[in-house]
């Protein structure tokens, strides 16, 4: 069976095959010089210096000096083929990383998206330096080995003989710890993960934590994945201790038996002066230190690629079908897709909203929920806004109805149905969550505003500018033929109003804007505001001023994982954090 780590890197060697047989070749070369030291230095000392003959050694030694000369070239030679194919690497593991991330996040959920984003920060680069530091290793310390061995068999085979036997005990030796050293080290990537994905999680709901009294338990848990992670490279440490000292000892038995043996072999006439001195040189000069490389760096570095590109294809493989492809394909009565579609299933107009007894917390055991118990029903066409204290919790709503967060318990439903058993893609063509921080991307306008409905013709993008009022903006970004060549020149309110207009031409027919008219003057949010809710579909607004509140349909209050539903009129009357609200805004900006 093919090992699929290395079938990751088959289509680079397919591609750069001249680079590799060129890095091959020059690798080659440069082995020459350590080939003919041994063989050199007998010479010049069986056949020049005890010969009374210091010409001939002398020329001798600047024959090996010219080789030497000869090796160094060939080096330098082999370097820019090997850049090559290190960068070429890289760039295909971008790439495939890249694809197989979204691939999983669309199969299964935007949660696989963080493995993804570590994968190609982190452990992508480290193939590329890994692979970059062998190909500049591996082959002329593999060849060094080989030629020392040749050499020293063909100048003198029973010290080649004594040379060979403990090298390969050695050999066995290190393979078996190299196993353990490999899995210690996989584990110390996935103990890194780990660690990653619990501090990102911690800064990203930071001020959930903060709001729910959290912290302690945050600080546990992050403490307990930086001491995983700790362990387990201790662990790698250990390993590789071992086997540097495994190495250590082998590289220096096969010299120490030769000197044993020396004066035994010169009385048979097995072994002349020379030969011992060029044997000596083979070992101390050329193999002993190429044996420690091949050990201590090229095979520490070859099993770390082969760990990290494991890890890689992880995410180049396809997702394998999970809980929700388990059973045959079908639909629910209302068209939605509840198990993987073999095409993409149209997005009906009408999906009711419903929380169910959801509960939220973002540590476990003691530590109060976010959200405690929460119910409310949204009919499709409705307009909610969530309002709420900094902190409450009104963002982990928002992303508990996109799916992007599991309730501890209840059930997040659209049209009856749990999100869960929902097919992942269906659910992001049909919920579109617009946050504070808007993202236009280089290109047209026409670009960003067809992102998500690519099908959208003039006339359909003239409709969302009318509706969004945002004719003046598109005629000074140039017209939708426009280049947005420094999209960080926009201001926030035009990144937002070209974020909005983007999502009001997508399939989504409930449509979450939490926070997203932050940077917009009232007038304008209110224009924003009505557009969405004359479009079709539902509105969930996470409401940062109180007259969105009042121009919604119905109020969630939340505050200390306690929610309150009603109109306007009525959590004026029955809520007095929601009355605190309104008090604070005035109420010629908040209009019964």
């Amino acid at each position: 069976m093919k090992d699929s780590r290395w079938q990751l890197l088959r289509p680079v060697a397919a591609r750069h095959r001249r680079e590799l047989h060129s890095i091959a070749a020059w690798s080659l070369l440069g082995a020459l010089p350590v080939l003919l030291s041994g063989r050199l230095v007998a010479h010049a000392v069986d056949h020049g210096f005890l010969a009374d003959d210091a010409v001939t050694g002398f020329l001798t030694l600047g024959g090996y000096g010219a080789a030497l000369a000869v090796g160094s070239f060939a080096a330098w030679r082999a370097m820019a083929p090997m850049a090559t194919v290190a960068e070429a690497v890289r760039d295909h593991l971008v790439r495939t990383t890249v694809s197989g991330g979204l691939r999983r996040a669309v199969a299964g959920g935007v949660s696989s998206g963080g493995e993804s984003v570590t994968a190609l920060t982190s452990q992508t680069e480290n193939a590329r330096r890994i692979l970059a530091a062998l190909l500049m290793s591996a082959p002329s310390t593999g060849l060094t080995a080989a030629a020392a061995l040749v050499g020293v068999v063909s100048l003198a085979p029973v010290s080649g003989l004594l040379a060979l036997l403990p090298a390969l005990t050695v050999g066995v030796v290190v393979v078996r710890l190299s196993r353990s050293w490999r899995l210690r080290y996989s584990a110390s990537l996935a103990a890194d993960e780990h660690m990653t994905e619990q501090i990102a999680q911690r800064v990203q709901g930071l001020r959930d934590v903060v709001a729910c009294g959290a912290t302690r338990r945050a600080r546990e848990d992050t403490d307990h994945a930086v001491d995983a992670q700790a362990d387990a490279a201790a662990a790698v440490a250990r390993a590789s201790g071992a086997r540097v000292g495994a190495v250590a000892l082998g590289a220096r038995l096969p010299l120490i038996a030769l000197l044993v043996t020396a004066p035994w072999l010169s009385a048979q006439g097995a072994l002349t002066p020379g030969e011992l001195v060029g044997a000596v040189t083979y070992l101390v000069s050329s193999l002993e230190p190429a044996l420690r490389s091949l050990v201590q760096s090229v095979g520490n570095l070859a099993l770390e690629l082969g760990t990290v590109l494991a890890r890689l294809t992880e995410y180049h493989r396809e997702p394998k079908p999970g809980r929700m492809a388990e059973s045959a394909p079908g639909t629910g009565t209302d068209g939605r897709c509840r198990r993987r579609p073999a095409a993409p299933e149209p997005v009906p107009r009408d999906i009711e909203l419903t929380l169910r007894a959801v509960t939220f917390r973002r540590g476990e055991g003691t530590d109060p929920p976010v959200l405690d118990r929460v119910c409310v029903t949204l009919p499709a066409g409705g307009h909610l806004a969530v309002v709420g204290p900094s902190g409450a919790g009104k963002s982990t709503l928002a992303d508990l109805v996109c799916g992007l967060e599991r309730p501890e318990s209840g059930q997040v439903l659209l049209g009856g149905v749990p999100l869960p058993d929902l097919d992942p893609a269906w659910l992001r063509r049909s919920i579109a969550l617009v946050p504070q921080e808007a993202y236009v991307f280089a290109g047209t306008v026409r670009d960003n505003l067809g992102y998500l409905a690519p099908e959208a013709d003039d006339d359909r993008l003239d409709r969302a500018i009318e509706a969004l009022d945002i004719t003046a903006l598109l005629a000074e970004l140039g017209g939708y033929d426009g280049e947005l060549r420094r999209p960080d020149l926009l201001s926030p309110a035009q990144r937002q109003l070209l974020t909005l207009a983007r999502v009001y031409l997508s399939p989504a027919r409930i449509v979450i804007l939490d926070e997203a008219t932050c940077h917009l003057g009232i007038a304008a949010e209110q224009r924003v505001e009505r557009a969405f809710a004359q479009r079709g579909g539902t509105l969930v607004v996470i409401a940062h001023r109180m007259p969105s509140a009042a121009r919604a349909q119905q109020v969630l209050v939340v505050d200390a994982g306690t929610v309150h539903s009603g109109t306007h009129r009525e959590l004026r009357r029955t809520c007095a954090t929601y009355a605190d609200l309104v008090g604070h805004w005035g109420e010629t900006e908040a209009p019964p």
